[in-house]
């Protein structure tokens, strides 16, 4: 498999912080938060990994990382030229892939639990198709993807509710079998304009290819003040055990 850090986006709710520099290469803690990600991937065995990134600071990921030999990677490039969303990012990483699956994960995500996150990768390594998302249990639900489960199943997932159904968000780590390139160049965009990662995931949801895994460890996105507070926490935390 392939991984692919989605690490555009103008970070507009952490202005002024992110006036001069990209929200993914702010400080978590000890180090810049775009490391984390990328030890995610590393975690799950992944190598070839794509960096997507808007285009005013592409060049400050490659000072930073490099060709990825430091962290035992090989690293690619691709320039996100206008904000146009989670699923135009991934669409740019289609010829990288190469017809393999897919790990993305977006660049603000801090997953505690990388050991179960990992065999989870294994095992969609090993099945024939489809897709699986990773799912936690939050307090503040209507800021996130939320999905609706019945029984066992999935059943769909609401993009920011006023009124969610459930308290289980989607994170930011999509696994995805080729099918999903197909499926980007049918989207259509939404209301504000973007081609949608939930609009993704609810056709594979649809077609009944769907698989999830509700997360036990410790995780957060760091989008906003609150949740970059407590994503230097949660690093903090993890790196004194």
């Amino acid at each position: 498999m392939k991984g692919i850090i989605l690490a555009g986006g103008n970070g507009t709710r952490l202005l002024p912080i992110t006036r001069v520099t990209n929200k993914h290469l702010l400080p978590i803690y000890d180090r810049p938060m775009v490391y984390y990600p990328l030890q995610t991937l590393q975690a799950m065995g992944i190598r070839d990994i794509m960096i997507v990134s808007g285009l005013g600071h592409a060049g400050h990921f490659l000072n930073l990382l490099g060709s990825g030999k430091e962290f035992n990677a090989r690293l690619s490039y691709a320039v996100q030229e206008e904000a146009g969303g989670i699923a135009q990012a991934l669409a740019l990483a289609e010829d990288f892939v190469d017809g393999e699956k897919i790990v993305a994960i977006l660049g603000d995500n801090i997953f505690e639990d990388t050991e179960n996150v990992a065999k989870a990768a294994a095992e969609f390594a090993n099945q024939q198709s489809g897709a699986k998302i990773f799912l936690k249990e939050v307090p503040d639900a209507v800021r996130f993807g939320v999905a609706e489960i019945a029984g066992d199943k999935i059943v769909g997932i609401e993009e920011k509710p006023k009124q969610p159904k459930s308290n289980l968000a989607v994170t930011g780590l999509y696994m995805y079998d080729t099918q999903i390139f197909d499926i980007i160049r049918d989207l259509k965009p939404s209301a504000r304009g973007e081609l949608e990662i939930t609009d993704v995931n609810n056709v594979y949801i649809r077609q009944g290819k769907m698989t999830y895994q509700v997360l036990e460890g410790e995780w957060t996105d760091a989008g906003t003040f609150d949740s970059l507070l407590r994503a230097n926490k949660l690093a903090a935390e993890k790196l004194s055990k």
